[in-house]
This record gives structure tokens, sequence and C-alpha cells, in this order.
């Protein structure tokens, strides 16, 4: 039997200081955050800030808004070998399912994986689960990840636009989406045929 692997993903990117981008401008991954669940048990967290390639110095903007140091995106992995990384997990659970809050997350990892002439490294199912959850609950507009979790009662998990911190918040309005899915399927409303016997009905217009 396969084993059912979901990666909760979530990065934090670069930002260009104002509304001007310099010439050439894209975010680039520089903190990643993941869990890894097996079915329904949690095998692996992982953190790690990442070194950008292309424009190496954090704005002003970029480092205040994600409370981060210069040093410590320096000091971070090679965005290469996080790819790889990837991989090798794609490679050890073929049914792996990416969820990530938001399609965001995933169009800055193929984009980083262009720029960087590598292969993008996950081939499986990808949910965002943003659109899960403005789905389920007939919202009009996207919901932010933390705004989600205080619907629901709860708070988040550590601090918001830290990586590991906002997949594991991910990972748990994922848990609350899925008891709330099975719950209304467990509660489904009867059917008019579900509460009446059709047949004697139609025998009783039929004397």
């Amino acid at each position: 039997m396969e084993k059912q692997h979901y990666v909760f993903i979530d990065f934090e990117f670069t930002m260009p200081q104002g509304r001007g981008n310099p010439v050439g401008f894209y975010p680039e991954i520089i903190e990643v955050g993941f869990v890894s669940v097996v079915n329904d048990s949690v095998k692996e967290q992982f953190s790690s800030f990442v070194a950008p390639s292309k424009f190496k110095t954090l704005t002003d903007r970029c480092k205040k808004f994600l409370s981060v140091h210069q040093s410590q995106v320096e000091s971070g992995m090679p965005f290469t070998e996080l790819v790889d990384l990837f991989k090798k997990m794609e490679a050890d659970y073929p049914m792996t399912t990416v969820v990530t809050w938001g399609n965001m997350d995933m169009k800055v990892l193929k984009q980083n994986c262009q720029k960087a002439g590598v292969e993008f490294p996950f081939k499986g199912k990808q949910v965002d689960l943003c659109m899960e959850y403005k789905r389920f609950f007939g919202d009009q507009n996207q919901t932010g990840l933390w705004k989600a979790v205080q619907a629901y009662g709860k708070e988040g998990t550590g601090k918001h636009h830290r990586a590991l911190d906002d997949a594991l918040t991910t990972y748990n309005i994922f848990k609350l989406i899925e008891k709330d899915k099975s719950y209304m399927k467990k509660h489904e409303p009867t059917t008019i045929g579900d509460r009446i016997d059709l047949s004697k009905v139609l025998n009783h217009l039929a004397l």
C-alpha cells in the first residue's frame, strides 16, 4: 500500500524597496519551512534560510517586514540544495501532495527554478489550501492565513511570516478543514426519498 504523504510548505521571499522594482528583479526564496506528514503522522519539520543569488542584498523593507538580518540569509543553504532536498522527498514518497496557503509559493519556486536552470522538483498534486478554504466556506475574497485560523477560534503557531511557523499553521488549518468536510459528509441532509417510501405512495395513488 502506497504511503499517503503530504508536505506543507511555506516560503518567504525577497522584496523590492518600493513600487519601482530594480531592473530584472524577481522574488527569491530566502526562507523555507515545511512539515512532512505520512499517513496522518508528522515525520519531519524543517526550517532554513536560503541564500539569494540574484539580488543578494536585502532591502530595508524586506528586513523589517520579515524580521530577518542580512547575515542570516547569507549563511543560508544554496537554492539548488533546497531543490535537491525536495527531489529526494519526491523520490522517497512518489504519492506526495504539496499543500500551500495561496499559489504564490509554487509560482515563485517555479520561477526560481527557471532562473537557476534546474528542474522543478514536484510532479505530484499541488493544493492551494486558501482556495479550498474559500470554496468550502463560500467566501467572496481570499483570506489571509492567520485570519483563517482565527476564524476557527484558534491562533497561528509561533510568529507570522516565519516560514516554519506558517507551514505548521497551514497544516493545522488543513486538519480543521478536513475534520469539517468529514462531519459534513456524515451529516448530509436526507432527501425526500430517504424520508418517504415512494413505492408505498405510488401504490396508494394507483388504488
